[in-house]
């Protein structure tokens, strides 16, 4: 290719005087001993993924351009670029940190009705916190554009056979490549800064040529690399891709030791950044799961890249952070975030300044407890799910199920009381928690080739009878036979249909149509503020449950409040505007400000919908505006893991809701509900007998 759009308003000149600057400044330690900071977090994430060259528009070009310059006569320098926006950075995020804090102030104030002066300040404060957190963003987003060291050590499209030509053992033997044979084109409009007459864009490819292509220049700031970290299980197998960049980087590790400024140090070079890009984003899906990819990796660092340069012992500790991560899982970033750790105590992220900001919604803890009043009815619903257990399955805890330390009543004993006794804001609030900590262990990855899971349409992930390893991986496998496919998307469709199963259950036991009308309000109402929040993944389970047919046979519907009753009409909206889009929930700029948990059996069966048709051309080139489109929607779950819900948690409902989700999560309904004859249409006996006698009556004259 002879030039490549960058985004909006990028023109660019062959090799502008910035990347020679870049080039020239990184040149003299590319290879001896890389400065940490230069060699921390190279990928750009979810955004580069969804938006590709357009995640960088014009303005982050030009203010990255305008840092490091004392005077407009002066060159630039890389060096002092990454000074002055760290110090911007840091003063921007230290005064938002303070204006939060007295945002926290006045709204006490406000709360206590003490001062009409801080009633009258709150909304100009909260405008300036938008303006001041908005500023941040963007700073974060031209750090992020900096940081993108890889794009000095990319080829032109003309040298991409090479690329591949370096990694063969037997160069004497090998024909020469064709790039036409590799990757297939399409011509866009004139680029209306540029004066060729297009630009060419990546149509298709052969799986060498698609991995080839991550050396071309640009891949990173146009969303390749990235697009392709998401998608290559389609074409090629972990085990295949990283023999790939292993042997780019072994045929070209002594060379570019001794000569900075041919294309074998830009191989070289490259292949360093693309790996670490790869166990940046897909560690835990790649490599935690397959200890002997991790061991080829570990033992060819150690080997052969560790005593020539800082890259090994780089990689090996960038290895060791995201197994720890891992283990301990509680990182709640990807990407970028997950590779930069800020060494300044002073500085914090922008997501954990903006807990603060959010945690004065839900600041007072709803510490709860039975009311006196309570006693009989709660011994009566012992009684009744001690008749029901037999349909019940013993309790088994999972990963979403575990058992608080906490100690207080046990929630089977208690029944569904404490749901009553509880606001329905206050369920919404740790019901998201506890969706959040299943669906932030959760990778784009895990979306695709779902249909090998066994995962279909009408909400039916696997059967109950059958376990996820026994589930046929030959049928509808849409990844390479010998690709290794982590299964945890099943754990999160096990998880919702638990709590739909929960939702069912809870009102099928209740041993009066009054308790029943109460119960379904409640859920009724806990779903629309799940939704009016953001939280699709709990509003839908809650609706699942409330459509099971058990359920909506029940009287109680009858005597609904109308307004509740609207609500299951509002839940039905919100599900077919999830089911319209793919990226319905990453309109607008929304989803930037404000948490959101998507449905994962919605998300997976739109992944579903895309990966229908073939994936290879004719000539057997692999689509890649197919796995590009893919890419696209899959990374909306890293971009909705980046902006965590900050309600506090109350660990005592918390650990009472889990327990009720285990108790419930493989009730048989119809046999809980045949135990419970509020569940049934009741015929007072004396109008039964009167129509009885009516009838006769009516028969009676016919015949006279």
């Amino acid at each position: 290719l002879q030039s490549y759009s960058c985004g909006p308003g990028f023109a660019e000149e062959n090799t502008s005087s910035e990347e020679q600057a870049m080039i020239k400044i990184a040149g003299n330690s590319h290879l001896a001993s890389p400065n940490l900071p230069d060699f921390c977090g190279c990928s750009p994430g979810w955004s580069s993924a969804f938006y590709g060259a357009e995640c960088f528009d014009s303005e982050v070009h030009s203010y990255l351009k305008n840092l490091g310059k004392q005077k407009s006569s002066e060159s630039q320098n890389i060096d002092a670029k990454k000074v002055e926006l760290e110090q911007l950075l840091m003063m921007e995020t230290k005064n938002y940190r303070k204006t939060i804090k007295f945002y926290q102030k006045l709204l006490q104030k406000e709360r206590r009705s003490k001062g009409p002066e801080a009633k009258s300040m709150l909304p100009k404060l909260r405008a300036q916190l938008q303006e001041m957190k908005s500023k941040v963003q963007f700073l974060e987003l031209v750090k992020k554009y900096q940081m993108i060291y890889a794009e000095q050590w990319g080829v032109e499209s003309c040298v991409l056979p090479t690329v591949i030509h370096t990694g063969k053992a037997d160069t004497m033997d090998v024909a020469p490549v064709d790039e036409s044979s590799l990757l297939l084109y399409y011509n866009t409009e004139k680029h209306q800064c540029n004066n060729q007459n297009g630009v060419r864009v990546l149509q298709a490819g052969t799986p060498l040529g698609l991995m080839a292509y991550l050396y071309s220049r640009n891949a990173f700031l146009e969303g390749y690399v990235q697009q392709f970290l998401y998608t290559f299980r389609y074409f090629c197998t972990q085990e295949e891709f990283l023999q790939f960049l292993l042997d780019r980087i072994s045929s070209t590790l002594s060379s570019a030791s001794l000569d900075r400024s041919t294309c074998l140090t830009k191989i070289c070079n490259r292949s360093f950044y693309i790996l670490q890009a790869w166990i940046e984003d897909c560690y835990s899906v790649d490599f935690a799961t397959n200890t002997d990819l991790l061991g080829t990796l570990k033992e060819f660092i150690s080997s052969k890249v560790a005593s020539l340069n800082g890259y090994g012992e780089r990689l090996l500790s960038l290895l060791e952070d995201a197994s720890a991560r891992k283990s301990g899982s509680a990182d709640l970033c990807s990407g970028v975030d997950k590779c930069e750790e800020e060494s300044e105590e002073g500085r914090k992220t922008l997501h954990s300044l903006c807990k603060k900001l959010s945690e004065d919604v839900s600041r007072k803890n709803f510490y709860w407890k039975l009311s006196k009043g309570m006693g009989p009815t709660a011994q009566y619903q012992r009684e009744r799910l001690h008749t029901g257990s037999a349909v019940l399955p013993k309790p088994c805890c999972s990963n979403f199920t575990e058992e608080s330390s906490v100690s207080f009543a046990r929630a089977d004993e208690v029944g569904p009381v404490l749901l009553m006794e509880c606001s329905a804001q206050q369920l919404c609030w740790q019901l998201t928690l506890l969706q959040q900590e299943v669906f932030n262990k959760c990778h784009p990855v895990h979306f695709l080739n779902s249909r090998a899971l066994g995962v279909k349409d009408k909400c039916v992930a696997v059967p109950k009878a059958v376990s996820a390893e026994t589930v046929s991986l030959k049928v509808c496998n849409l990844f390479l036979s010998k690709c290794m496919q982590d299964h945890y998307l099943l754990q999160l469709l096990k998880n919702a249909d638990s709590i739909s199963t929960w939702v069912a259950a809870e009102i099928v036991t209740c041993h009066t149509a009054k308790r029943q009308v109460s119960l379904l309000s409640k859920f009724l109402l806990i779903a629309k503020c799940c939704y009016e929040q953001r939280n699709f993944a709990t509003a839908m389970q809650i609706l699942a449950g409330l459509e099971n047919l058990i359920v909506r046979q029940l009287p109680a519907w009858k005597i609904l409040p109308a307004k509740v009753a609207e609500i299951m009409e509002e839940l039905k909206a919100v599900e077919v505007f999830l089911k319209s889009d793919s990226l319905c929930l990453m309109e607008g700029d929304r989803f930037k400000t404000l948490p959101t948990i998507p449905s994962a059996h919605v998300l997976a069966m739109h992944v579903q919908q895309l990966e229908t048709g073939g994936f290879t051309m004719t000539n057997g080139a692999h689509k890649w505006t197919k796995l590009r489109n893919i890419a696209k929607v899959v990374s909306q779950v890293h971009a909705f893991q980046e902006n965590p819900y900050t309600y506090a948690p109350d660990f005592k409902l918390q650990s009472y809701l889990r327990q009720r989700i285990t108790h419930f999560k493989d009730a048989d309904i119809s046999a809980l509900a045949a135990n419970n004859c509020a569940n049934f249409h009741q015929i007072p006996a004396e109008k039964h007998s009167r129509k009885i006698q009516d009838t006769l009556r009516r028969m009676k004259a016919t015949f006279q």
